[in-house]
């Protein structure tokens, strides 16, 4: 009996009893977690294919440690240009036991209790509306307030007049005789 399952992501072939590493899960070493994301379950030949996830099939497992996986060297470089560059990396990981492959398992309705309940969000004032009232009432205060001074508004400069020229005569070349 076997199952193809996802797990953080990733889609993982699983028997009772197999330890497997996949991306860091949340919990602390030897919590138990379900996956009831079970894409293909196979029951002593008997082939079950989910459209998109197979009802009423859960995996049981247990995190058995959290880890770091092996170092992976990261290399760059520029031929010729003097140029190279090394990185390592090291991705976190989470040792599981699969402790079981349950059938007949009715899935947990989390989304419907989701809808049931919502939450109401009070709309918040929004900055940029109590600063443009505020500058309103400035340019209102300011209106009101006497000017001290009026300036006296300035004359406009007549255009200046463009000198009338008059066409240069064009040299007239006397006949050749």
């Amino acid at each position: 009996m076997y199952a193809i399952v996802e797990i953080a992501g990733q889609q993982f072939k699983v028997e009772k009893e197999q330890e497997i590493f996949v991306h860091r899960l949340e919990g602390d070493a030897g919590s138990m977690v379900e996956f009831d994301q079970v894409k293909l379950f196979d029951n002593e030949g008997k082939i079950t294919v989910g459209a998109p996830d197979v009802d009423g099939v859960v995996i049981k497992a247990k995190i058995v440690e959290h880890m770091r996986s092996d170092k992976v060297i990261v290399f760059h470089k520029k031929r010729r240009k003097g140029y190279q560059k090394q990185n390592g990396h090291r991705q976190y990981m989470s040792k599981i036991l699969i402790e079981d492959i349950l059938t007949g398992v009715k899935k947990t309705e989390k989304k419907a209790a989701v809808k049931e309940e919502p939450v109401k969000k009070e709309a918040p004032v929004k900055k940029a509306e109590t600063k443009t009232a505020e500058k309103k009432e400035v340019k209102a205060e300011k209106k009101e307030a006497p000017k001290a001074k009026k300036a006296a508004p300035k004359k406009a400069a007549a255009p200046k007049a463009k000198k009338e020229t008059a066409p240069k005569a064009k040299k007239e070349a006397a006949p050749k005789a």
